[in-house]
């Protein structure tokens, strides 16, 4: 998509501006601060053509904190939606994992329903939206096959009939029999105008009935989700939504540092289980028009003590080759991990920000190409940056820039940056160490 010279809404500058300062990533506006990741953004965008075709992905970002993996995800997340995907996603915690034993697994299922998002709802709480849909498109399909108009009853059989289509399909896969009947109760209820029949489907749907005992007295069906088998109804889901009008699903799962967290080992090992069947899942064809993506840092990965390394059947097939390197990573491997990025993509960055900026306050722009240079130089040139600098401080640093600048006309960029506070850590601080190849960076 092309920015560049468009007018960023202010609503819009505004939650990215406010969201970047407080270390978070938006959920809109990206297409206005990307900056490289161009070469990990087609790797990904490929899986996307294949799951649109019936085929499966699992990918994980790693990164370290604030290295931009989330940034990647949520960038991913808007370009499927605007292809005709659903995604769902979701932050594991101490209370959301992949499998526990006091419901942490359905917590997280519930969480990515709730978070479930399209093009036209990218805010998530869309399970309704895209019930109702499908129904409506389904019925305006049969009125221009048949001619028929609404409320005649051969429509209604004509309706039913291809409800029934979809259902029979789903109603094939694992679990799918008692999906399907659900999804048939909610399209009567709709027609019917039975808003309370509809709500216990959704309900169930988002995991909510805890007791088999009142999902049978409400709805006559003899099964829950379950912490043992949400992800299963996540296949399900994928399907449907297939049949449904929809390109496919994405699954976005970030802060797999909550797994390696946890201290027991033997619930830790059954998480990574859980991750595998999914790994397996998605590359034995078990799965159809599903992508799942989970984000991770270095650590979490490859730990070999309570990482997901810890687990050797994932370490086997997760571990990089001989012949990756940095600067030379394979991009079509299961693990895409985030080369830092440049001093020349950080300027691009900053000078999106000081358009943004510049555009949301009315000002005019006073943030010179000097200025800009000596910033990216300090910033780099801190003790240790080469290993541990990422955009996230780059980013916060420099909106605290922009926003002083701002609120004080009179103050110029040279005087801040050369203030104690800021330059405390430049090069010439330590004068035994090697001098790197960013200190002599120019615009």
């Amino acid at each position: 998509m092309d920015t560049e010279n468009r007018k960023i809404p202010r609503r819009i500058a505004q939650t990215v501006l406010n969201s970047l300062k407080g270390g978070v990533v938006p959920r809109i506006g990206l297409p206005y601060i990307t900056v490289g990741r161009k070469n990990e953004i087609e790797a990904l965008l490929h899986d996307v053509d294949i799951i649109a075709e019936g085929g499966a992905s699992f990918r994980f970002i790693v990164g370290r904190y604030g290295s931009g993996k989330s940034f990647l995800l949520q960038t991913i997340r808007n370009y499927v939606m605007d292809r005709g995907f659903i995604v769902v996603d979701a932050d594991l915690s101490p209370e959301r994992r992949l499998q526990g034993t006091r419901g942490q697994g359905l917590a997280t299922y519930r969480e990515l329903i709730g978070n479930l998002s399209t093009k036209t709802r990218p805010e998530g709480g869309a399970l309704t939206l895209v019930l109702d849909r499908w129904i409506n498109n389904v019925q305006t399909e049969a009125v221009r096959e048949t001619g028929l108009q609404p409320g005649d009853p051969a429509l209604t059989a004509a309706v039913d009939q291809k409800i029934y289509a979809v259902t029979a399909a789903v109603s094939e896969l694992v679990h799918g029999f008692e999906f399907a009947r659900l999804l048939s109760m909610y399209y009567h209820a709709y027609a019917e105008g039975d808003d309370e029949t509809k709500g216990r489907v959704v309900r169930w749907f988002r995991g909510e009935y805890t007791l088999k005992r009142e999902a049978r007295e409400e709805l006559g069906v003899n099964i829950i989700i379950t912490d043992d088998d949400w992800y299963e109804y996540l296949k399900l889901f994928a399907v449907f939504f297939r049949l449904a009008g929809y390109a496919g699903m994405m699954i976005m799962i970030d802060e797999l540092v909550n797994i390696y967290k946890i201290p027991n080992s033997i619930t830790r090992q059954y998480n990574y289980e859980k991750i595998l069947t999914m790994y397996n899942d998605t590359l034995q064809g078990k799965a159809s028009y599903l992508g799942i993506l989970m984000g991770a840092t270095p650590q979490a990965v490859e730990d070999r003590r309570r990482g997901i390394y810890s687990y050797e059947a994932l370490r086997s097939r997760l571990a990089e080759g001989k012949f990756s390197r940095p600067g030379a990573r394979d991009l079509l491997a299961p693990v895409i991990r985030l080369e830092p990025l440049t001093p020349e993509e950080m300027v691009v960055l900053c000078e999106k920000l000081i358009h943004m900026h510049a555009g949301l306050y009315g000002y005019t722009e006073r943030l010179g190409t000097e200025d800009l240079a000596d910033f990216i130089r300090m910033e780099y040139g801190r003790i240790g940056a080469d290993q541990n600098i990422t955009p996230r401080e780059v980013i916060r640093d420099f909106i605290e820039l922009l926003d002083l600048m701002y609120q004080n006309p009179s103050l110029q960029a040279r005087e801040l940056l050369q203030s104690e506070e800021f330059s405390y850590a430049a090069p010439e601080a330590v004068s035994d160490r090697k001098e790197p190849a960013y200190a002599e960076f120019t615009l």
